[in-house]
């Protein structure tokens, strides 16, 4: 299927009003037949705000930030949003085309990293010449922070970089599972190491079934190929690489790596903020973070966005 961003179709189902002069819009953003539903809120007060775009990264994770499926409940992307509201920067956060159950017979036939790209620009597209924002600030959150630096557009004023990594997609998926197992993230380095050269992989380990199946290989190889220390180079706007230094899954140096690929860059290394950003006293509490929403929000994050936002 091509996905033709001449297509792109915005409706407006319903608005809501929240206390303090928040408003909330539900928002579908097309892009051709995929389906990008999304919650735009904003402070009705307001005359010009600016808007910041929230990418999320790999899995299914819905427009709040959760996976119940996997008792994912952080809610932290709604979190988020809620914070910086109150500081006066509206926020749209949406569902990836992975996540509505429509869009899977689409994805089944054909599905590719460019794809998730297509679809930021689909959701830039809904939003360049609205009146009510002053600027547009994309914001990608792990794999997103790929997908929104390579969607960024003359549209775009600013980006940031939240928990992105700062090397090929292989090293760390065999960084990651080196720290659980080095001897099966061997049997993960020859896996990619076959789909690279071959196109497939033919006799995939049981217990990297839910990593390599066959319907992933499309997007896999389609990945494999991207630097996002090279990406970065490309950009011309304001940046900025924020990392947390209890984020389990992202490194530090991976924030150093994209900072020093483009140097034009503000770094900021959070103290004590993990991967689904929020503060984390204890190490044995990192986990428990991901799965209830009563972790607190970093607040260091909040006011480092809103500053770079508004500068």
């Amino acid at each position: 299927m091509k996905f033709k961003l001449l297509a792109i179709v915005a409706l407006c189902f319903s608005f809501s009003h929240a206390q303090d002069n928040f408003i909330s819009e539900e928002i579908l953003v097309m892009n051709d037949s995929i389906q990008l539903p999304g919650t735009l809120t904003y402070n009705a007060e307001l005359k010009q705000q600016p808007l910041l775009i929230f990418v999320s990264g790999s899995g299914n994770p819905d427009r709040n930030g959760n996976q119940p499926q996997f008792g994912v409940n952080g809610n932290y992307i709604k979190q988020f949003s809620e914070a910086m509201n109150k500081k006066g920067i509206a926020f749209f956060r949406y569902d990836k085309r992975n996540v509505t159950a429509s869009n899977i017979k689409f994805i089944m036939e054909s599905y590719e990293f460019q794809d998730l790209v297509n679809d930021v620009s689909a959701v830039i597209d809904q939003f360049k010449d609205d009146k009510r924002f002053n600027s547009i600030t994309l914001i990608g959150h792990s794999q997103g922070s790929l997908v929104s630096m390579m969607a960024t557009n003359e549209h775009v004023d600013k980006y940031i970089s939240l928990a992105g990594i700062g090397e090929s997609v292989d090293k760390t998926i065999i960084r990651q599972y080196n720290a659980q197992s080095p001897e099966l993230a061997k049997v993960v380095a020859a896996h990619i190491d076959e789909l690279k050269s071959s196109g497939t992989i033919e006799d995939i380990n049981p217990m990297l079934m839910g990593l390599f199946a066959k319907q992933n290989h499309q997007f896999l190889k389609s990945y494999l190929k991207l630097d996002p220390t090279e990406e970065i180079k490309n950009l011309e706007i304001p940046i900025l690489v924020i990392n947390g230094t209890k984020d389990v899954q992202v490194e530090v140096k991976d924030a150093e790596n994209l900072h020093n690929a483009n140097p034009d860059s503000e770094l900021v290394i959070i103290d004590k903020m993990n991967h689904v950003l929020k503060v984390i006293e204890k190490d044995e509490d990192n986990l428990a973070s991901y799965m209830s929403p009563d972790f607190p929000l970093s607040e260091a994050l909040v006011t480092t966005v809103e500053k770079f936002i508004k500068k």
